[in-house]
C-alpha cells in the first residue's frame, strides 16, 4: 500500500505546483491592470506614464508600459512577466483608457 502512495505523490506535487502557478498568473494580471490604470491616470494629467506604472506595482516586479491615444483620451498598455513556477507562460498584458484631464478654465469639447 505504501508503494501506491509513493506513486501518487508526484501527481499531487504537480497539481499543487499548477495551483501555485495559477495564482502567479492571477497576481501578474492584477499587477498589470493596476499599472495600466495608474499609467493612464498619470498620462491623462500630463505626468510620466513610465514612472506611474513602476510605482503602482509591488517591488521586484518589472513592468513595461506604452501609451497612445487621441480624441480626448489616452490609452496605456502595461505588460508584466508571469513568474515561472513550473511553466513559462509569458506575459500578462492589460490596457486602460482614461479621458484627458482639462485644466482650470478649460472647457470640455463635449455637450
Amino acid at each position: 500500500m505504501a508503494i501506491e502512495y509513493l506513486g501518487f505523490v508526484p501527481i499531487l506535487l504537480i497539481v499543487g505546483l499548477a495551483g501555485i502557478q495559477l495564482g502567479a498568473v492571477a497576481y501578474a494580471a492584477e499587477q498589470a491592470g493596476t499599472a495600466a490604470r495608474a499609467g493612464a491616470r498619470a498620462a491623462s494629467l500630463g505626468r510620466s506614464t513610465a514612472q506611474a506604472c513602476t510605482d503602482a506595482v509591488s517591488g521586484g516586479i518589472k513592468v513595461t508600459c506604452s501609451s497612445g491615444g487621441g480624441g480626448g483620451s489616452v490609452t496605456v498598455t502595461a505588460t508584466v512577466h508571469i513568474p515561472e513556477i513550473v511553466w513559462d507562460l509569458g506575459d500578462a498584458t492589460k490596457t486602460a483608457t482614461m479621458p484627458l484631464d482639462h485644466g482650470p478654465g478649460q472647457r470640455s469639447s463635449g455637450p
